[in-house]
């Protein structure tokens, strides 16, 4: 058992994100007990922060490991307080497809749906 105290984040993972998730690591060849997907929030975007999904082969020493329907969610520090309860799905419709991202920590938004600020 493990004696690191992580926070705990509540992230949510939609069913058609995760099997895209899945893909793209299948793709970049990364295994599920070691890789994972980055969430992270950086600054920048149209309202002040924006989201970030990376593929990675490993978690860095101080990320929060959120296990997630067959592989890791990777969270730093800096990102962990924007993320809890966080909702990321993955839609499909006639203007194209990809992730968005539903937060109930952010006070503002814009079109794009891939930035907030708090």
């Amino acid at each position: 058992m493990s004696t690191m105290n992580q926070p705990e984040v509540a992230l949510v993972i939609s069913p058609a994100a995760v099997v895209e998730v899945q893909k793209f690591m299948i793709a970049e060849n990364v295994t599920p007990e070691v890789g994972g997907l980055r969430v992270s929030v950086q600054p920048g975007g149209c309202s002040g922060f924006k989201y970030s999904l990376l593929i990675e082969d490993k978690p860095a020493d101080d990320d929060t490991v959120v296990p997630q329907n067959g592989f890791n969610v990777f969270v730093d520090p800096f990102s962990l307080q924007y993320l809890s309860g966080i909702n990321i799905d993955y839609v499909t419709s006639m203007q194209g497809s990809g992730f968005t991202f539903k937060n109930p920590n952010a006070t503002g938004g814009c079109g794009c749906g891939s930035s907030f600020s708090a």
